[in-house]
């Protein structure tokens, strides 16, 4: 880090941003913590005061029971930091309400962009390209074998296979904040119009999604249906209970699962999935590399995810990079 840039620390459990004494995502509990979003490797409860979207924020409520010292923070608006800090919220096109955080001290620019991906998704925000001097990227999906196909063709994938088997319904494991919610408003694009039916882990999110403005069409709970109700439909949950005893009261599911990591055969085998249907809401290979060179940073900061290969990528293009060592995020939410 030049000293330049001494002003914003990365340290294992967060970013530090000195003047201000705040902290972005950290994994425990801070006086100040700016949040970029509300998965779980991101956001937690028990801050002294918590900065984020309001969407973010009406998630970690629910999440963490969240609602006291908040202070929400719209897209494109600036908050002062103590130390003179600037702080603006921009669109990271991860899940609804999730955010890159712009910060300004003396003319210098970081932008800290959380979990990101440039798909079109029906339920948040596409990410905004802003320029900055320090970008500090994911890399979950930070391997050149990661490209993600097109999201209308993973759709196809499973409409077909629905057609294929009436008789039977198929059960998409899918995380119960953000890949949940996209996959029903994709089938919705797609034309499936039908009830899809939701395991009772995925309702309360679903619900706050539709409370917040996206449609998401008609969803009904698994949990006391009938077998032959649910012939011939989508039922989501979560990934654990593909393979769960909650399974066997469905009418012969065909196990289906969104995620990324569907990519590699691998997952899918450990997890008995017979329809890997690749999904993700992180950036690929092709993205994380496409926007450093669209952002053109002086320097880019790469955390949690595959930082060897991009920390190579941006030597081998005469980029300034180095690879952060926090600590506690993980790759599950895809």
């Amino acid at each position: 880090m030049s000293p330049s840039f001494s002003w914003i620390r990365p340290e294992p459990w967060g970013i530090h941003v000195v003047p201000a004494d705040c902290w972005i995502d950290p994994s425990r509990e801070v006086p100040h913590a700016l949040v970029t979003h509300g998965h779980a490797d991101h956001a937690r409860g028990g801050h002294g005061r918590t900065t984020a979207t309001p969407e973010t924020l009406a998630i970690m409520d629910l999440r963490y029971n969240t609602r006291e010292n908040i202070q929400p923070v719209h897209y494109g608006e600036t908050v002062r930091l103590p130390g003179g800090v600037d702080a603006t919220y921009l669109p990271a096109g991860h899940v609804l309400g999730s955010a890159q955080i712009l910060l300004e001290l003396g003319g210098e620019r970081v932008i800290v962009t959380g979990d990101y991906k440039r798909r079109a998704d029906p339920t948040c925000p596409p990410f905004q390209v802003t320029p900055c001097d320090v970008f500090i990227t994911e890399a979950t999906f930070g391997l050149p074998v990661f490209i993600h196909p097109p999201i209308a063709g993973e759709m196809a994938k499973l409409l077909t296979r629905l057609a294929e088997y009436p008789e039977r319904c198929v059960l998409v494991g899918a995380y119960a904040l953000g890949k949940a919610q996209r996959v029903i408003a994709e089938l919705r694009l797609a034309g499936h119009h039908q009830p899809i039916y939701l395991h009772g882990a995925l309702e309360r999110m679903c619900r706050l999604y539709e409370e917040l403005g996206v449609s998401l069409g008609e969803l009904r709970p698994a949990t006391g249906a009938s077998k032959d109700a649910m012939r011939g439909h989508i039922v989501l949950c979560p990934p654990s209970a593909l393979n769960d005893r909650w399974s066997r009261r469905l009418p012969d599911p065909i196990t289906a699962m969104a995620s990324g990591w569907m990519r590699t055969r691998q997952r899918a085998r450990q997890r008995n999935v017979e329809l890997p249907l690749v999904i993700s809401d992180h950036a690929d290979w092709p993205e994380l590399t496409g926007t450093i060179q669209e952002v053109n940073p002086a320097e880019t900061w790469i955390t949690h995810g595959r930082e060897d290969a991009l920390l190579r990528w941006c030597q081998l293009h005469q980029r300034r990079a180095r690879a952060l060592a926090l600590v506690g995020y993980e790759d599950e939410d895809d």
